[in-house]
């Protein structure tokens, strides 16, 4: 049962005495300080700041982005169990707290590229939940009108996830390349995940970003298993950040969206005054790797509930924003609760009941500027190539 406001006010003065906080005339805290884990650095001198504020705007904000993904990843895990999503479908739930992190960090110039783990991702790169669970579906309302799927959904400045493990981050690369010559002061973040860390292409990347100092910051999304072996069983050097050998790197708590957010800031600073650095945001997924694993051959229940216990991004910042900060009250977050669990259920209806692309649209949109007014088909160089959805973005 939650507090009344009367009975959580005096609680809320007594916790913003402790922060520092600036108060409000109506006696809550409007803004706070933040002390944060300890970061581990390589090759740097100095990293991230060891605090940093909050305002209330920023915690409901974030809470609201956090809890949006975690109940689109459960739709669309349900989704998948009523056999209405098909193929592959690989869930962020536990990891929220990396990407809302990371993208608070962004400046508007500043762009990402991802595997295939990306439906929050695409929300906070301004799709709408339906945006994201009618392409998941394969319906029209999707981003991709339900044309790429799981792995495939792209918007502005985020250049999708990629099924090939590590092959975005040489993409990275040249998005970053993209950056540099257009002198526009942005960066790319480029994730991959603790199992695509030892391929070889990801090196190449870090290779080349470092002799041409790109804007290029290298994120690894260390969840602790890669498919479904840990870390420790593929990697003989699990310290993910110092694996740039020459770039710097910057290791962050990925379970505290507050350490990630002020990472990034460094680290986006830094890209675009220095060149390249390797990131690593440890975090945790509580489902298999995806919907076809049940993500408990190789590791143990109690285990995943230690975690949700323990380090659930959500809970702990939800904890944290009203008990330590006194930023927000539980009635307040009950609301925020309330309108995510609404618009992401009609989302789901919507995904449900929406219609599929006509057969003619399954070869539009191909290219963003075809250069032969002709595209091949499946018996010759026949179709012609028509813009339908460009600049379309749900």
């Amino acid at each position: 049962m939650f507090r009344s406001v009367a009975c959580e006010i005096p609680i809320l003065l007594r916790n913003v005495q402790k922060t520092g906080a600036k108060v409000a005339a109506n006696n809550y805290a409007t803004e706070a300080t933040a002390e944060l884990k300890p970061f581990k650095l390589h090759r740097l001198d100095s990293g991230p700041a060891s605090s940093t504020t909050v305002t209330k705007e920023d915690a409901i904000k974030y809470y609201t982005q956090m809890q949006t993904i975690r109940r689109i990843e459960t739709a669309a895990g349900n989704l998948y169990k009523e056999k209405i999503i098909r193929g592959f479908c690989h869930l962020y739930s536990g990891q929220e707290a990396c990407a809302v992190g990371m993208k608070a960090a962004m400046k508007p110039q500043d762009n990402i590229i991802s595997a295939y783990r990306v439906h929050g991702w695409t929300y906070l790169m301004g799709v709408s939940p339906l945006g994201v669970l009618a392409e998941l579906t394969g319906r029209q309302s999707g981003c991709a009108r339900g044309k790429g799927g799981s792995m495939h959904m792209y918007a502005p400045n985020f250049y999708g996830g990629n099924g090939i493990v590590g092959a975005q981050v040489p993409l990275g690369a040249g998005v970053a390349l993209a950056c540099k010559y257009k002198e526009n002061g942005g960066v790319c973040l480029a994730l991959y995940g603790d199992g695509a860390a030892n391929q070889g292409q990801v090196f190449e990347a870090y290779n080349m970003a470092y002799l041409w100092k790109l804007p290029c910051i290298f994120v690894c999304e260390n969840n602790g298993y890669g498919m479904g072996t840990s870390a420790e069983r593929a990697a003989s050097n699990t310290d993910y950040y110092t694996r740039g050998d020459a770039l710097p790197g910057i290791w962050v708590d990925g379970m505290d969206v507050l350490s990630v957010r002020t990472a990034f800031q460094f680290a986006i600073d830094y890209a675009v005054k220095n060149g390249p650095l390797v990131m690593e945001v440890f975090t945790y997924r509580y489902s298999g790797h995806s919907m076809s694993d049940p993500g408990t051959s190789y590791r143990t229940r109690e285990e995943i509930q230690e975690v949700r216990q323990k380090r659930d991004p959500i809970t702990s910042f939800k904890d944290r924003i009203i008990n330590e900060f006194g930023l927000v009250t539980a009635d307040e977050l009950k609301a925020v609760d309330n309108t995510v669990r609404k618009e992401v259920d009609e989302a789901t209806n919507k995904a449900k009941s929406d219609k599929e692309i006509p057969l003619e649209e399954l070869w539009t949109d191909v290219y963003s500027n075809n250069l032969d007014p002709k595209i091949r088909g499946t018996i010759g160089f026949n179709l012609a190539h028509i813009h339908k959805n460009k600049g379309v973005n749900h």
